[in-house]
This record gives structure tokens, sequence and C-alpha cells, in this order.
């Protein structure tokens, strides 16, 4: 005992004692409620967030207090559908070139692309087109038509082309190769391929392309009648000659 109130009365010793340790030690022996040690103290520490916050806290809370902030939409309330403003797409120019024997406006009347785009049909003759056409804007056709009596003028960009006339002809003034050029500069798809028109603008050209199948397959698949070739008239008159001296 002489020990412990030796310690007890030394000031440090007392100081370094847990808290409430020296309260429990004054309370009545009769008691029945042991003093809490100090391990049993240490069990029980305060809470982390009253001590401090952490930075990942912080920023939550002010994330949802952003998030709070936002306007909603309360609940119950739907928004009414924007309504979607149709695209409308330009009609389609077919040009078809013929004559007026033939109306082929009638053919495409009421037809649609995809069912959506129409068909806008132009027809006219070689004799009544003039066109330019470039590099990257296509090609520009200027038409001047008579329709009933009334002459008709227009310039538009065919889409698409039906040739149905012969681009070249030996009369005079009926040579329409540079319109099939001027065409086919402009990149325009057609029926036939400005390729094929242009190529039988010249009946030996298109005969020499039939002697490559000839040759090809034989004459008995694909028998060919013979023809001459001269490259102007000088051989023929020469020819003849040689016939008429042989013949006397």
């Amino acid at each position: 005992m002489n020990f412990l109130r030796r310690r007890l009365s030394d000031s440090s010793f007392v100081a370094n004692l847990p808290n409430g340790y020296m309260a429990d030690l004054q309370r009545p022996d009769s008691s029945t409620s042991s003093p809490a040690s100090p391990a049993m103290e240490r069990r029980h520490p305060q809470p982390l967030a009253a001590s401090f916050s952490s930075p990942g806290s912080s920023l939550f809370s002010s994330f949802s207090s952003a998030v709070k902030q936002t306007p909603q939409t309360p609940v119950g309330v739907v928004e009414p559908p924007v309504p979607s403003t149709p695209v409308v797409q330009r009609p389609r120019i077919l040009l078809v070139i013929d004559d007026t024997h033939t109306d082929w406006s009638k053919y495409f009347q009421g037809k649609k692309l995809n069912g959506e785009i129409e068909i806008r049909v132009e027809q006219a003759e070689f004799s009544e087109l003039n066109l330019a056409a470039y590099v990257t804007g296509g090609c520009v056709v200027d038409m001047q038509v008579i329709r009933n009596g009334t002459k008709v003028v227009r310039s538009f960009k065919p889409d698409f082309i039906l040739v149905r006339q012969h681009a070249y002809s030996m009369a005079l003034g009926e040579d329409y190769r540079s319109l099939v050029i001027g065409l086919q500069y402009g990149g325009l798809p057609a029926v036939n391929s400005l390729y094929s028109v242009y190529n039988f603008c010249s009946k030996p050209w298109v005969f020499s392309q039939l002697i490559k199948i000839f040759h090809s397959l034989g004459p008995e698949k694909f028998p060919l009648v013979e023809q001459t070739f001269f490259a102007n008239h000088k051989p023929m008159v020469h020819l003849a000659l040689s016939w008429y001296s042989v013949s006397v």
C-alpha cells in the first residue's frame, strides 16, 4: 500500500494515466460495476467522419450537390417528342434523246426511285441540244424544243441518259459526236453506254469488232459477210480501173 501511495502521489505518474482512471478508483466499493480498462476505451474510438473528412468524400459531396442542382424532368411528366422535318429529295432528271414519235414521259409517269424519289423526263433530239461539261461540276444541258407550237428553252443537269437516236449520219449537219463526247466528259451514266454510242458512229469500226468475234468463234458459229475497207477513194479508183481493163 505504501508503494501505491508513493506512486499515486507522483504527479508525472498520474498525468500518464488514462482519462477517468482516477475517477473510477474514487467510486464506492459497494458499486458492482468494474472500472473500465484502458484496452476497452481504445476499442471505442471516435467516428472518423467527425474527426476529419477525406478528399474523396469532399469530391463526391460536391458532385452530388451539383447533380441535385441540375434541373430534372418531374416524375410522371413525359416530354412531347419533337417532330422531325421530312427530307424532301429533288427529283432525278432522265434525259431521253429521241424524236417525238415516242413520248417517253408516259412510261415513267408515277414511277419513283426506291419508292421515294420522283423521276422527271426531259426529251429532245440531238439537234435540239447543246451542253457544257466540267471536271467537277458535271454536265449542264441546254435544250430548245418546240412543243405544241411553243418554243421551250430549259437548262438542267441530267442524272441519267437514254439514247434512242443515232449520233452520226452522212447527211450534212448531222454529226453529233461532240455531244456524245461532252456527255462522257461529264461522267453521266447512259443506256446504251456512251462508249458504245460513240463506237457505233463509225460502221467500219463496228465491223472490225465483228471480225474479232468471227476469228474467235469461227465462220460456222459466227458467219460474217466479207467486206473490204479502203482508207480513201484512191485505192477504189485504182481497183475499178483494173477491173475495167480486165473485163475489156
